[in-house]
């Protein structure tokens, strides 16, 4: 079986270099996660100086992992501008209806379009893959609306091909575990503001200093529920009192280990539906 997906996978990656070739010059949204730092590198080593990167910093990455995709970027020498972006002066951003994701996305991308027409009018690309296509993704419609290209979901790249063809690449990203938006961390109605943000990306910071890079800190009001791996349980209750103190700390009153482990997403309404059936 491993040999029929890696044998599937060589040849999407070919279907992928084809395509990257017939667009000539492209502008690749980066964000530094497994699928963005894979199509960087394949769009870079197939087309050079006419490959470039742009990676917009804000309030919904947390500054580790910002950390991380500079320092990524700097090691393999890829070519990247840094911009800065201000969601919170994204009304629906801030009070974070369920397609909260269209609104940031559609402010994203116009932004690396105003920001490539500045300059050679590349197309602008991203790193949306074919996993992806069951979830709940509001924000591909604005990239739709945008004309935005997605060469990974065209040539039907999976997200476990994608880590394979990276470890082949030696992309360190290989077996990162998938990140998402700070937001995605807050329920849908409830406001979102800079100290909630900043408290769930020191809150997760807990957890990762800790071993327990997998993870997602929901935050319903007052509680931290914390969702890892289940065969994590065992570690996160050995250290709770190492995890829960420092929480605590940052103005949760309570904080709750969800018995149902991770789930990407588990705030989507496609999840609560599966869940109440």
């Amino acid at each position: 079986m491993d040999n029929i997906l890696q044998e599937a996978a060589y040849e999407k990656e070919a279907q992928l270099i084809k395509r990257l070739k017939s667009l000539n010059r492209v502008l690749v949204a980066f964000s530094g996660g497994v699928d963005s730092t894979y199509l960087l590198a394949v769009a870079h080593q197939v087309l050079g100086q006419n490959c470039k990167a742009v990676f917009a910093r804000g309030l919904m990455i947390s500054p580790q992992e910002e950390k991380e995709t500079l320092a990524l970027v700097e090691d393999y020498n890829l070519p990247l501008e840094v911009i800065d972006l201000d969601v919170l002066a994204i009304k629906e951003f801030r009070e974070n209806p369920p397609n909260r994701c269209y609104f940031c996305k559609k402010k994203l991308f116009e932004t690396f379009l105003d920001l490539n027409h500045k300059s050679d009018n590349s197309t602008v690309i991203e790193g949306t893959n074919a996993s992806d296509a069951s979830d709940y993704r509001p924000g591909r419609l604005a990239l739709q609306e945008l004309g935005i290209v997605s060469p990974l979901l065209e040539v039907g790249l999976t997200k476990a091909e994608i880590r394979i063809l990276s470890e082949r690449r030696n992309l360190p990203t290989w077996n990162k575990p998938s990140m998402a938006c700070l937001a995605s961390r807050v329920p849908y109605g409830d406001s979102i503001t800079a100290e909630l943000l900043q408290r769930i990306a020191q809150a997760e910071a807990v957890l990762h200093q800790k071993g327990l890079l997998e993870c997602r800190v929901r935050v319903h009001g007052d509680i931290a529920r914390i969702e890892i791996p289940q065969n994590n349980f065992s570690q996160f209750v050995q250290e709770c009192s190492e995890i829960t103190i420092p929480l605590l700390a940052l103005g949760f009153r309570f904080v709750t280990l969800d018995l149902s482990g991770l789930r990407s997403g588990s705030l989507n309404p496609i999840q609560q539906q599966e869940a109440s059936l």
